[in-house]
């Protein structure tokens, strides 16, 4: 297929677009490099520069490239950023959102995987999440992309926009080439594999009061290319549709601490700090119902395995993508 990656500069947009130039497809990515890396697009696709808050370059862009599907990836991504600039999270996230849906339209493309996340269900009534759990977002970043979900459904409805929604768990590990490299790093494995390297003093765990059995949050960490493969197959889907994707399992903050202490062979320190806002104790992901239709199987499922391919990404390279 020809596939047009938005936000295709990014950390998982990168990987994505890196397996599917594997698996024999044309790939364009379109991203505006403020949080993705002119490094981290593969030299195979072919590359625009433009912001979805520009609505004439993304149409022009669709229009020339005529990608028969769109995986959308260009989203603003911090819940404790969205807890203190809501309006940049609505703004991005569903009013830039609406400018692509529109292009799409516009120029005839009616295919579309989007990128969105656990964090619309908040803190869930029962374990695992599985899709039929109700929303109750508890930060504008999942309120935002909840949003965007329901605006799909519509646009299905009335424009014949056919779209698969993946809700993502924790996304974590590295392909050969491409890894996790955020200009303000919140997310924990990264951070951890900094203070091995040296480029921090310490690891700071923010909540250690939660009921949990070590009193730190759990989060189901999904491998990249698992997630990555899931968006794949996605582009043969039916239908329109909602998938959560994690893996099933558990991992506590002193949990993944400690796996990185046995990777990398370093002691690194940590920090407690007091709980940041709008993070819910547990998410854990039933993906019964993309395994059943889709047929994705998580390849893998252990927590060193993720972690040891994020390692060996790190250390080849140390300063991540240097720009």
């Amino acid at each position: 297929m020809k596939v047009l990656v938005v936000g295709g500069a990014g950390y998982i947009g990168s990987v994505c677009a890196e397996l599917l130039l594997n698996e024999g497809h044309t790939v364009g990515i379109f991203d505006n490099l403020t949080e993705g890396h002119r490094r981290a697009v593969d030299s195979r696709a072919q590359f625009t520069e433009g912001d979805l808050a520009d609505c004439d370059r993304i149409q022009s862009t669709l229009a020339a490239f005529q990608p028969e599907a769109v995986m959308h990836f260009a989203a603003s991504a911090l819940v404790g950023e969205s807890m203190e600039n809501p309006s940049k999270y609505f703004r991005n996230n569903i009013g830039h959102g609406l400018n692509l849906l529109d292009a799409m339209i516009a120029t005839g493309r009616k295919q579309l995987v989007f990128s969105s996340t656990c964090a619309i269900f908040g803190p869930p009534e029962r374990l695992p999440i599985d899709e039929t759990l109700p929303p109750r977002p508890i930060n504008p970043y999942g309120e935002s992309k909840l949003a965007f979900e329901k605006i799909l459904r519509w646009y299905g409805e009335i424009h014949g926009l056919r779209f698969v929604a993946l809700r993502y768990f924790n996304a974590a590990g590295a392909s050969e080439n491409f890894g996790e490299e955020h200009r303000i790093e919140t997310h924990l494995i990264p951070n951890v594999l900094k203070v091995a390297l040296g480029l921090m003093p310490h690891v700071e765990i923010y909540g250690t009061d939660y009921d949990t059995p070590d009193g730190t949050c759990i989060r189901d960490y999904i491998h990249i290319l698992d997630l990555a493969h899931a968006h794949i197959l996605a582009l043969k889907a039916p239908k329109s549709e909602l998938y959560n994707l994690g893996t099933g399992g558990g991992s506590s903050v002193r949990e993944v601490i400690e796996c990185c202490r046995r990777v990398t062979g370093h002691k690194i320190p940590v920090v407690e700090k007091p709980r940041r806002a709008g993070d819910p104790p547990r998410l854990i992901a039933a993906s019964e119902k993309i395994q059943r239709e889709l047929g994705w199987r998580p390849q893998f499922q252990s927590l060193e395995a993720i972690i040891e391919s994020a390692w060996k990404w790190r250390q080849k390279f140390p300063n991540g993508y240097g720009d």
